[in-house]
């Protein structure tokens, strides 16, 4: 297996449950590392590069709108195989669908909101990734 260092947002519905600290301590009893971790306000520039494959649909301005109601939390993660194990560990995106245990199904919305009100947001391959640590973090804030 290959070490890999993936993204995490901590969604607005997870900072307004304050169950961000709960859901960190999953991934790090799991053995993932921590290489960067900041607070931030999600710009209109920032979510709309970073949901460009849906920012043209008619409920994007929703999207907008729910991930600014509080500032995120953007996490770099290091582990073996980490894309894949975060992504099992916090279950699919639809919380309705996720299993017990898993991140989603714990803390997630089960209502009419459980896609988008599904806690945490995690890079879905190696290249995505890379690409999305870049947009959250700049130079010299991922860590070795």
């Amino acid at each position: 297996m290959a070490t890999e260092t993936t993204l995490i947002l901590f969604k607005p519905d997870g900072i307004q449950k304050g169950c961000t600290g709960a859901v960190l301590d999953r991934y790090l009893k799991e053995g993932f590392r921590i290489r960067g971790i900041k607070m931030l306000q999600a710009s209109d520039e920032l979510l709309e590069e970073h949901y460009a494959h849906i920012s043209h649909l008619e409920f994007f301005p929703e999207i907008r709108a729910f991930m600014q109601e509080t500032p995120i939390i953007a996490l770099a993660l290091e582990g073996e195989n980490a894309i894949a194990r975060i992504r099992t560990i916090l279950g699919p995106t639809d919380c309705k669908e996720a299993e017990p245990g898993t991140i989603r199904n714990d803390f997630g919305s089960k209502d009419e909101f459980s896609r988008m009100h599904n806690i945490c947001h995690a890079s879905d391959s190696p290249e995505t990734a890379a690409i999305e640590l870049k947009r959250f973090f700049g130079e010299g804030e991922v860590f070795d």
